[in-house]
């Protein structure tokens, strides 16, 4: 789950499922009781359906945590110009980086750094589409040393440059989940 319309269809299912005082958050359910057998594959096939799926090994937790962390991060806009990758997802994970870059790298085939890069990637190109941020702002609120950087990589992930995005007509974007 990357945003509250994910949160509110996964709220949405318990209820049509049945069941009641869960917490659902940011790619994380908390179930008051655990689920029967039969329960637990209606939950899965109809999160399939919405496009997520149940997490079971604690691999795949934990990239999902890393994910997550990540998402809310760029999410907010606030990457501070001294910010630390590794130290940021050691501290929120509570795992040494060095293993957790490794277990990333080889479930997702991309890097965390690659993966975050996108990540700030396609928020930019969210805010180009809406208006909301020049790109000076945007490199700024992410973190890049400067715009340049910014646009050098924008351009290395795009194939445009930020300006050039600004100026189509329709501006691809991908889905936070589908990076």
């Amino acid at each position: 789950m990357v945003c509250t319309r994910c949160i509110l269809a996964v709220q949405q299912l318990l209820v049509r499922e049945g069941i009641s005082g869960a917490e659902v958050e940011l790619g994380r359910v908390v179930l008051r009781d655990p689920l029967t057998s039969d329960s637990e594959v209606r939950v899965a096939r109809e999160l399939e359906k919405l496009g997520f799926e149940l997490l079971r090994s604690k691999e795949a937790k934990r990239i999902e945590s890393i994910k997550n962390l990540l998402v809310e991060l760029v999410h907010s806009g606030d990457v501070p110009a001294s910010f630390s990758l590794s130290a940021f997802l050691s501290q929120g994970v509570g795992e040494d980086y060095a293993t957790l870059s490794h277990l990333f790298s080889s479930t997702e085939g991309i890097t965390i750094e690659k993966y975050f890069i996108q990540l700030k990637i396609e928020k930019v190109k969210e805010w180009l589409s809406y208006g909301e941020f020049q790109v000076s702002e945007a490199s700024y609120m992410l973190g890049y040393s400067s715009v340049q950087h910014l646009s050098a990589q924008f351009k290395k992930v795009t194939g445009m440059t930020p300006s050039s995005y600004r100026k189509l007509g329709v501006k691809p974007r991908k889905l936070l989940d589908r990076i």
